[in-house]
């Protein structure tokens, strides 16, 4: 139990909330506690706004001149937080904020009292600082550490990528390839390794399916040596930000801004998060009311797991439990079911005009039409195809074909770990200790 202890003091622990390094340890407890509620009762959070505080302030310091206007923001920015704080206590973004905000304050000298907005009056801005460079060129600022595929140049054998997506209905492509289709409703991780954790929020479709899909998704990048500092992703429906949830665009300026940057590709419908440090991409989109998730990662991040983690929970590397997968052929064998507004062959037709090559990802969409009625999934399906094709090392892997897909799916395999209760009193143990 002491050693336990003593370990979890020494390095971050596997949990959801962003405390910085300054947080008392009974206010970490509370708010484990807190986290793991709020997994469980997801609802808990929904009239949280927390996210419009953290786009506004972004909004009003992407020009800010003298220092004294980023303080007047960030006071406003506080002032926005402390107004949410009924409704966001026990949201994780919340409390990055809080924290962020005590940084950025500290950071500056900014005073806790004085004005929260500008005068009509205002000083000619500074020249904007030069464009960052597109992806495909270096840069000289920042050690070669916080460059991935820089610092294994000296290696013979270029590091080997791979991916994972989570899109519809929902949908999940393993970083093994392997293609399921799942429930998992509530709070599940997709990944968590050494430096970061992915955990996505799904919810029920349409009254009396057991199909689900992604309406939140949380990313946490850890501290990284000199490159990056902690950084939390936190996005919803109809809240796609296109910055971190501290309102910074990167993972620290005195780092160096290319490690780990946040690019926003179309407002509030894709966000590409660049982790150059892990030599990761991972790309957010909303397709109509849900989100999707897609991933490229070298397999030795992917890898590089804590010793004591349980990485059966995490469904990127192993897949969804045996008891969460969903049987393809049951859905086809009752599809006579009209009210949803497709059949079979009609689905088919709908999914064909956007997905020529009948794979797996065709097939998923003849599945969410079914079972939804939701014409949006079409698109889900095809941007999840198109993130495979930007994100994929291998052209030939872009389509899945499984012959036997509809009794594949309804496969146990060594994915035995069912009980999503246990997902949740895992961590909750290793964050109290036990």
């Amino acid at each position: 139990m002491q050693s336990q202890r003593q370990r979890s003091e020494g390095r971050p622990r596997a949990g959801w909330m962003v405390m910085g390094e300054r947080g008392r340890h009974s206010a970490l407890d509370v708010c484990r506690v807190l986290a793991v509620f709020l997994s469980l009762f997801p609802s808990v959070s929904l009239q949280c706004k927390i996210l419009k505080c953290n786009s506004d302030f972004w909004a009003s310091t992407s020009n800010t001149g003298p220092e004294e206007e980023f303080c007047t923001a960030l006071r406003a920015y506080n002032s926005c937080v402390r107004r949410t704080a009924r409704t966001c206590r026990g949201d994780l973004a919340y409390h990055s904020a809080q924290h962020g905000i005590e940084d950025l304050m500290s950071q500056h000298n900014c005073s806790k009292e004085g004005p929260t907005s500008q005068p009509r009056a205002r000083t000619p801005l500074p020249p904007l600082p030069p464009p960052l460079p597109p992806d495909n060129q270096e840069r000289s600022d920042g050690p070669e550490v916080c460059h991935y595929e820089r610092s294994l140049m000296r290696n013979a054998a270029p590091p080997n990528f791979t991916h994972c997506g989570f899109f519809g209905d929902p949908h999940l492509r393993t970083f093994g390839d392997d293609f399921q289709t799942c429930k998992v409703e509530g709070a599940w991780p997709l990944i968590h390794n050494k430096y970061l954790s992915v955990q996505v929020t799904n919810t029920p479709v349409v009254q009396g399916s057991s199909a689900t899909a992604t309406s939140k998704l949380t990313i946490i990048f850890k501290n990284f040596q000199e490159c990056v500092d902690q950084k939390m992703y936190h996005a919803e429906t109809d809240e796609l930000p296109a910055a971190f949830a501290d309102g910074s665009k990167n993972g620290g300026e005195r780092h160096g801004a290319n490690a780990l940057r946040v690019v926003e590709k179309v407002p509030g419908q894709h966000v590409e998060i660049q982790a150059r440090y892990i030599g990761t991409t991972i790309v957010v989109r909303q397709v109509g009311r849900y989100l999707t998730f897609a991933v490229r990662m070298p397999e030795e991040v992917v890898n590089s797991v804590e010793e004591d983690d349980n990485q059966d929970l995490y469904l990127c590397l192993h897949g969804c439990p045996a008891n969460q997968r969903i049987n393809f052929k049951n859905v086809r064998a009752h599809n006579v079911d009209r009210t949803r507004g497709f059949t079979y062959q009609s689905a088919k037709a709908k999914c064909k005009e956007r997905l020529p090559v009948e794979d797996l990802y065709f097939q998923s969409c003849v599945f969410d039409l079914l079972s939804s009625g939701d014409i949006n999934f079409t698109m889900a399906a095809y941007y999840a195809l198109e993130d495979v094709k930007m994100l994929h090392s291998n052209s030939k892997r872009y389509h899945i074909f499984d012959k036997d897909i509809f009794t594949r799916n309804a496969a146990p395999g060594k994915q035995g770990k069912d009980a999503p209760s246990l997902f949740f009193l895992v961590p909750f143990l290793l964050w109290i200790g036990l």
